[in-house]
């Protein structure tokens, strides 16, 4: 039996789901959860084979909880199902060691064969956001530039950034707007979005 927990805000997709899964002779969901600092603490009560985690949730997000489920429960499989399908949230979510990225309109029977397929140890992703994946661009921003960008998009000032990273004050706003240029962006928020969005950062 392949015990299970799921994670998701939204009541009426929690309660779909987990009928879903109920369903299954060989799956039992023996926890649910509505928000993202809930997960691990549940996990450890319950531990399930798998979790099932959404990534847009009050609290802690799903990547992030998938990242700690890893370090404390690395016995529990992880599989994201989003309805973010973009190549930037698939790296992300693997980098955060999780086994399984779904998107939400997947038919039924692929989730629950994703489900009994990560329990085992394998890793599923959905094939059009591989494929996505596959095609994105490679990352056009330098690593002292993705950094000089992450940091401002944290909330640090140019004069602030100057400082930590013993930079001049002309530098960070040469690399800020090298990265605003680079990503074809309106300003430095919109960079930040597009490079989150893709993974770089």
């Amino acid at each position: 039996m392949v015990r299970i927990l799921v994670a998701e805000d939204m009541r009426i997709l929690r309660d779909t789901l987990v009928a879903l899964l109920d369903l299954e002779d060989d799956l039992e969901v023996v926890a649910q959860v509505g928000a993202g600092d809930e997960i691990v603490p549940a996990a450890l009560e319950h531990r399930p084979d798998v979790a099932v985690l959404d990534i847009d949730l009050p609290g802690v997000d799903g990547i992030t909880a998938a990242a700690e489920l890893h370090e404390r429960l690395p016995e529990c499989q992880t599989l994201i199902l989003t309805g973010l399908g973009r190549p930037g949230v698939l790296r992300r979510a693997l980098a955060a060691h999780a086994s399984g990225f779904m998107v939400k309109d997947a038919p039924a029977p692929e989730l629950v064969d994703a489900v009994r397929r990560v329990a085992v140890g394998e890793r599923v992703v959905d094939p059009a956001v591989a494929l996505a994946a596959l095609e994105a661009t490679e990352n056009p921003l330098s690593p002292r530039e993705a950094e000089v960008l992450e940091r401002h998009a944290a909330g640090a000032s140019a004069a602030e950034i100057a400082a930590e990273m013993y930079l001049s004050y002309g530098t960070v706003r040469n690399y800020l707007a090298s990265a605003v240029t680079k990503l074809g962006a309106r300003n430095r928020v919109d960079a930040a979005r597009i490079a989150r969005e893709a993974g770089w950062l």
